[in-house]
């Protein structure tokens, strides 16, 4: 004992490192095969669940770039083949399958082909969301591509006629089952795009096992349905079920019923939409001619019939002579108070006036007006002018101040 070489000591997550990288050198990429169960899907968009059989289970993670195609697939109790690898989730120390594909148990290689035809379409940008057309929202003509002894063309032209009876219907009949289907369905595409007789098409058929829907999910129907004008909505199976066609499609729907509950509104909808715009349009014109009218009586008080209009203009032109007679009254009011007083001012000046109130004026003999009694001489003869008349004296004396 004490001769022995002590190890090294180890964190946990150098040991748990150790393990996955063990497991993963050990176990390539491979398939398992159980049963889903405890399936649950992450806000993140990755699924989680449980891988069993009757003496074991296994906790498997799909991430959601590989989740996406399976949506709405997968169900509690499916038997399915994983593709796998193994590995250890480290923080918390739990085993676990990080599963990159998953297929019904004993459809090995039809599905791996799918997953195939799958991939390089998606590639090819088949599939892109951008390149999707929007479905028309009150189409007059729907399109279906099926067969003619379907069991989904009853229920699509069962709904159709419930929902709006009023929207024709155009069928390009074609095989859904077998080896010529797929060349049959995307010709009867190619002929719905030439004829150009409807605004919508659908793509439908009933469920079936993964050998019956194989021509759904050929390259050439993708293609087909991508290379349509016309939007294409694609209903084929049931809702568990899904094709290569369910991805290229504008629409997909559950199932055929489903399709044509896409493809059209019901006929009460409509009838409630064209209630409502009735409703608004009658308001509206109630509103415009509620404005017009009160536009009208501002119109009426403005306009003046030509008698008013003339009778107005005599009361004007009256009030305007009364106001000129009146400004020439008061104006001659004023020159005659003014002549007033520049009269009395001249008679205050006036000697005669002065005379009246018992002066007199004496001029010498040659006419001046005496104004001292120096001027005047003794024995010269002067005239006094009183204010009425006149006196002729003779200077006696003066007397001098």
């Amino acid at each position: 004992m004490q001769n022995e070489i002590p190890r090294p000591i180890v964190t946990v997550s150098e040991l748990l490192r150790s393990v996955r990288d063990a497991l993963e050198r050990r176990f390539p990429l491979l398939w398992v095969r159980g049963e889903l169960s405890n399936l649950s899907r992450a806000p993140s968009g990755h699924r989680y669940f449980t891988l069993k059989d009757r003496g074991a289970q296994v906790d498997c993670v799909m991430f959601r770039s590989r989740a996406a195609a399976f949506e709405g697939a997968l169900r509690e109790g499916m038997q399915v083949e994983a593709h796998v690898l193994v590995g250890l989730y480290e923080p918390r120390g739990r085993f676990q399958l990080t599963v990159e594909a998953l297929r019904p148990a004993g459809l090995g290689p039809l599905y791996e082909r799918f997953l195939r035809v799958k991939e390089a379409l998606e590639r090819e940008g088949l599939f892109d969301e951008a390149a999707k057309r929007p479905l028309p929202p009150y189409p007059r003509t729907i399109g279906i591509v099926t067969s003619l002894a379907a069991a989904a063309l009853h229920d699509v032209l069962t709904t159709l006629a419930r929902r709006n009876s009023a929207v024709s219907v155009i069928v390009y009949p074609a095989p859904v089952q077998g080896d010529a289907a797929a060349g049959r369905i995307a010709a009867a595409l190619a002929a719905a795009n030439a004829r150009a007789e409807c605004e919508v098409v659908l793509l439908v058929r009933g469920g079936g096992s993964i050998e019956d829907l194989w021509p759904f999910n050929e390259a050439l129907v993708a293609r087909a349905i991508r290379a349509s004008r016309i939007p294409v909505i694609v209903g084929v199976g049931h809702e568990s079920d899904f094709t290569i066609a369910d991805f290229a499609a504008d629409r997909r729907a559950p199932t055929p019923t489903a399709a044509a509950e896409l493809a059209t509104p019901s006929r009460n909808e409509l009838l409630g939409k064209i209630a409502d715009c009735a409703r608004c349009l009658s308001r509206e014109m109630r509103r415009r001619l509620q404005y017009a009218m009160q536009a009208l009586d501002g119109c009426t008080k403005r306009l003046v019939h030509p008698a008013e209009r003339l009778r107005r203009s005599e009361q004007a032109l009256a009030q305007l002579r009364t106001r000129l007679a009146f400004a020439l009254s008061h104006r001659v009011q004023r020159a005659s108070s003014h002549l007033e007083r520049l009269q009395a001012s001249l008679t205050s000046l006036d000697p005669e006036a002065v005379l009246g109130r018992g002066y007199s004026i004496t001029r010498d003999g040659a006419g001046r007006v005496l104004r001292d009694a120096a001027q005047a001489r003794e024995g010269e003869l002067i005239l006094t002018t009183l204010a009425r008349g006149a006196i002729r004296s003779k200077v006696k004396k003066r007397e001098l101040l």
